[in-house]
């Protein structure tokens, strides 16, 4: 009887980058992500898909790089918030949005909520204010009160101009 292996041979596609390792059975997508190739705008929190900071696009689809072994990820096409700017260094719609409206604070949870509302917003259409909304209910943000991540959906959905100085409103 052979022994069980517990490492695996992966091939990932991270940001437009191949990448091949060899990892443990039991490492989460997430920690492949940060520990072994780098992407440390991936964020580890909860580490039980509730926060929504670990968030990334596989092949084409938002989700929680905690809950997901790298193993799974093995010849996909990921894209980590690191990825979203043009190669020029131009901001996605998404990040210039959020800019835009002090839509963050301590920057923990802005990777996933960037990358769950860019995943929704590439493409021919554009969505919805309440499809935004609703996508942003599996994230937690502890500093912004969301005001301004609900103002940067506003001007995503062509609902209301970047915002204006909000440097004194109440979070």
């Amino acid at each position: 009887m052979s022994e069980p292996r517990n490492k695996l041979d992966i091939e990932v596609t991270v940001n437009g980058r191949r990448h091949a390792a060899t990892v443990e059975a039991r490492t989460s997508l997430g920690e492949f992500l940060r520990e072994a190739l780098g992407y440390t705008g991936t964020h580890l929190a909860c580490e039980h898909g509730v926060c929504g900071a670990c968030t990334v696009r596989l092949d084409g689809k938002a989700v929680r790089s905690c809950l997901m072994l790298a193993v799974q990820a093995d010849g996909a096409e990921i894209v980590t918030v690191e990825g979203l700017a043009g190669a020029d260094g131009t901001f996605h719609p998404v990040q210039q949005a959020m800019r835009d409206n002090f839509a963050l604070q301590c920057g923990f949870c802005t990777p996933g909520v960037a990358i769950t509302l860019a995943t929704l917003y590439d493409g021919d259409t554009r969505p919805t204010v309440e499809q935004m909304e609703l996508a942003m209910s599996g994230h937690i943000c502890r500093c912004t009160g969301y005001q301004g991540i609900r103002r940067a959906i506003r001007q995503l959905a062509g609902e209301a101009p970047a915002s204006a100085d909000h440097a004194g409103e109440q979070a």
